[in-house]
């Protein structure tokens, strides 16, 4: 397979859908997805794996509750942040935004334990961009 260059502003111009990652490229075993996110996602953990977060555009807010209490993280455009396995936490945009995040391929959008899921939010393991 031939790999090309992916400018990640025509990526995120191809699709409107929020939540809903697409695949970009892999890095091994990793799947790197980008998204467009507006609004609350949902309270989620993934078990096995860390997960990682980039802010290309706007802000990101992620609550987190862990042993001490629950926090927020605000992540403004550029900002990187890594949730830790096994911590269940929220991803928020307060207003629409571009991320992009790295996880193991197959890894579920919405973890392995999560709250019900809204008709908005994409509980795949990503999308091919098309």
């Amino acid at each position: 397979m031939t790999q090309e260059p992916v400018s990640l502003a025509s990526a995120l111009a191809s699709f409107t859908e929020q939540w809903s990652p697409r695949i970009v490229t892999a890095v091994n075993d990793y799947d790197v997805r980008i998204a467009k996110v507006e609004g609350e996602h949902v309270w989620h953990v993934h078990d096995h794996t860390d997960e990682f977060f980039l802010v290309l555009d706007g802000e990101l807010r992620i609550a987190l509750r862990e042993p001490g209490g629950e926090r927020t993280v605000v992540l403004p455009k550029g900002s990187v942040f890594t949730v830790p396995r096994g911590t269940e936490h929220k991803p928020y945009a307060p207003e629409p935004a571009a991320i992009l995040l790295l996880e193991p391929t197959g890894t579920s959008t919405v973890g392995d334990r999560h709250d019900e899921v809204p008709d908005h939010v994409d509980a795949t393991t990503g999308l091919a961009l098309t």
